[in-house]
């Protein structure tokens, strides 16, 4: 008798949001195997946005389920998020722009953590390890992403394809097993669309850390993805390898407007 199928890590069953008359969202279903790389696209006011924002718990969904490594996300407050294993990067940077690169990573470990300010205060022995291995984590993941010329500077006199990069690091501080990307390509020239695609990649390879990507670059979602989930008007209309997605009559029709002759 063959072995049942490994559950998915990520469950969207049947999501719909909606915004007063407005429907964000409508029995949207998908799931993201463990390791896998899978991009969703479609045109603006598609509903991407909507969705990643039921992950971060920012919006609960009117129907459906969003289940996590086995159990349903959509009881747990946003700051939980973390802690559970998912970690994002946002379309708009929203890094400690005053703050070094190094210290805008240990931020993003900080739920690896367990001292509190009581523990810190006193100055107690296990504290002094607990720093030393986040730091620890802080300094790998800078070697990773190539940060260490710019480690102790300040964000906000860094490039911002170097800026992209330190938010992927915080983001990948907390050890996360699934990681969001909000438009990770906005604002990068081609030769860096290029080198954020090969570390996408490496992040998952090497890392093996689930990535569900939402971006209009649509060279790079078909040049690194898996998988391919399109939205259109808050509705799924095509699922697949993204050489079937990009063949498909309904994806061709919402981007282009019309369909092949």
């Amino acid at each position: 008798m063959a072995a049942a199928a490994a559950a998915p890590l990520v469950a969207i069953r049947d999501v719909s949001v909606r915004f007063g008359g407005v429907v964000a969202l409508d029995r949207v279903s998908f799931a993201i195997g463990a390791g896998e790389l899978l991009g969703l696209i479609g045109p603006n006011g598609a509903g991407k946005t909507t969705l990643f924002n039921c992950f971060s718990r920012l919006y609960t969904p009117r129907e459906g389920d969003i289940v996590f490594d086995g159990r349903s996300i959509l009881a747990l407050p946003s700051h939980r998020m973390a802690a559970i294993g998912i970690g994002r990067t946002f379309q708009n940077l929203a890094l400690f722009r005053t703050m070094s690169v190094l210290d805008n990573i240990r931020v993003g470990s900080h739920r690896l953590g367990g001292s509190d300010f009581l523990s810190n205060a006193l100055r107690m022995p296990w504290t002094g390890r607990e720093e030393r291995r986040l730091h620890a984590i802080a300094s790998e993941l800078i070697d990773f992403l190539d940060l260490r010329a710019v480690a102790h500077r300040r964000v906000s006199d860094l490039p911002f394809g170097v800026q992209k990069r330190v938010e992927l690091a915080r983001a990948l501080a907390a050890q996360p097993k699934l990681l969001l990307l909000d438009e990770p390509a906005g604002g990068l020239n081609h030769g860096e669309v290029a080198e954020l695609g090969r570390l996408i990649r490496r992040i998952r390879d090497e890392r093996s850390v689930t990535v569900l990507l939402v971006e209009h670059h649509m060279n790079l979602v078909m040049s690194i993805c898996d998988r391919v989930v399109a939205l259109d008007f808050g509705r799924k209309i095509a699922e697949g390898t993204p050489a079937e997605v990009q063949r498909n009559e309904a994806v061709i029709l919402a981007y282009l407007g019309t369909t092949r002759k």
